[in-house]
């Protein structure tokens, strides 16, 4: 039984790699990988002002800086977890 998170879209990585073009990420959003299998979520740029998400943010910076070789942000925590604390936005 799945079900939807309002506001993200998600794309393994291993989709995008396999195509020719990356995913392109629309206006307004902003491309972030998660988990141990970097799955790719693009989540609104207003969740960047929610302070569980800018606690995720502070756990990125300490854990990789600020170079980000997927080409969006790092996330260091479980799928879970990022669906979690992103399903009370709104």
């Amino acid at each position: 039984m799945g079900f939807r998170l309002p506001g993200i879209r998600k794309a393994t990585v291993a989709a995008n790699q396999a195509s020719s073009k990356a995913m392109e990420v629309p206006k307004g959003y902003l491309a972030v990988y998660v988990g141990e299998r970097m799955k790719q979520f693009v989540i609104p740029i207003s969740y960047l002002i929610q302070p569980s998400f800018q606690d995720l943010l502070s756990q990125a910076e300490e854990e990789f800086g600020y170079d980000h070789p997927m080409g969006g942000l790092t996330i260091p925590c479980s799928v879970e977890v990022f669906q979690d604390i992103t399903s009370t936005f709104n």
